[in-house]
């Protein structure tokens, strides 16, 4: 009798074991249910390298608050993410420049997000750097080693006697920096720039990076590092000479650190083009109800990540205005 009791008693306690087992997998299994959170998919994004940081940054809060949601982020290039969202590759696409009326003829259709910048960079033992940083090049002298060629060696840059040939690089795929980059050089295009093409953001910081006779330019993100916001070990910005008089003032002098740079943006003293909004953009008004609920968490609670990304945030009265676009 004793061990028939002991047997039942062992059944006992397994049983219960076993539904308390299987209720810990249900609430697990159901998390989002639990919570009230009925969303579910995946969202797919693709283009500027610009915007790339961001997006990701986005994307993994968004999957914190909905953990039955997939949002898959790839890089590639303005003009990519363009093509993918026209031909319904990806859901939405990263754009880094404005919509041409082309591009709108084809059904584009998009939201402003957030706002960065174009910047001027150098290898940090460019030869002539004290010179650069306490000078600046002025819009006309970017546009001499850019677009014109007319300026060829560093010496002629910055008005002393190095004889070391400048080394342009320039971005390979279609891109929103190299557009808006030539824009702010009297409004030229990305085909008017010379020098070596390199392909993405990534390409060309490196290129630079590694040749102290190399000139650049890249999205803030790629210039600066987002946890200290310091300048990336082995490149340098080049201040804009906004006022012509040979020399870099208080007030042109904001580069010391992204935030400073950031703020220079938002203030408008850094110059826009260089400086632009970035974009989502898709083929038609998005009809997905995850992808305008992820719209509309970027343009609302999204936006407090912007800052901490090493972007600047667009105002109250533009988020007002894409708002009404998804509505």
């Amino acid at each position: 009798m004793r061990m028939k009791n002991q047997a039942a008693l062992l059944i006992l306690v397994v049983g219960v074991i076993w539904l308390s087992g299987l209720s810990s997998c249900s609430q697990s299994g159901n998390k989002s249910a639990s919570n009230g959170d009925t969303l579910v998919g995946k969202i797919t994004l693709s283009g500027a390298f610009a915007l790339y940081p961001m997006a990701v940054k986005w994307a993994e809060e968004f999957q914190k608050l909905h953990p039955n949601v997939t949002v898959n982020v790839s890089a590639g290039g303005a003009g990519k993410g363009m093509t993918d969202a026209l031909s319904k590759m990806v859901d939405l696409g990263m754009f880094s420049k404005a919509i041409s009326p082309e591009e709108q003829a084809k059904g584009a259709w998009w939201i402003a997000v957030a706002k960065d910048a174009v910047l001027p960079t150098v290898n940090a033992h460019n030869p002539v750097l004290a010179d650069l940083k306490k000078k600046g090049l002025t819009k006309q002298k970017f546009f001499d080693i850019f677009i014109s060629g007319n300026v060829k060696t560093w010496g002629q840059a910055v008005g002393n006697g190095s004889k070391v040939d400048i080394q342009v690089f320039q971005r390979s795929d279609a891109c929103g920096a190299a557009e808006m980059w030539a824009k702010y050089l009297n409004g030229k295009k990305q085909e008017d720039i010379q020098g070596l093409g390199v392909n993405g953001d990534p390409g060309v910081a490196d290129a630079v990076r590694r040749t102290p006779e190399g000139i650049g330019f890249n999205n803030l993100g790629f210039v600066y590092e987002m946890q200290s916001r310091k300048i990336y070990a082995g490149l340098d910005v080049i201040p804009i000479d906004l006022n012509g008089n040979g020399m870099i003032d208080p007030d042109e002098d904001f580069y010391g650190n992204m935030d400073l740079v950031m703020k220079a943006i938002n203030e408008g003293k850094y110059p826009s083009p260089p400086a632009r909004d970035l974009y989502f953009v898709s083929g038609g008004k998005p009809d997905n109800k995850l992808v305008q609920t992820f719209l509309t968490w970027v343009l609302t609670e999204g936006q407090k990540y912007v800052t901490e990304a090493g972007y600047v945030t667009i105002k109250p009265e533009q988020v007002a205005t894409e708002l009404q676009k998804l509505n």
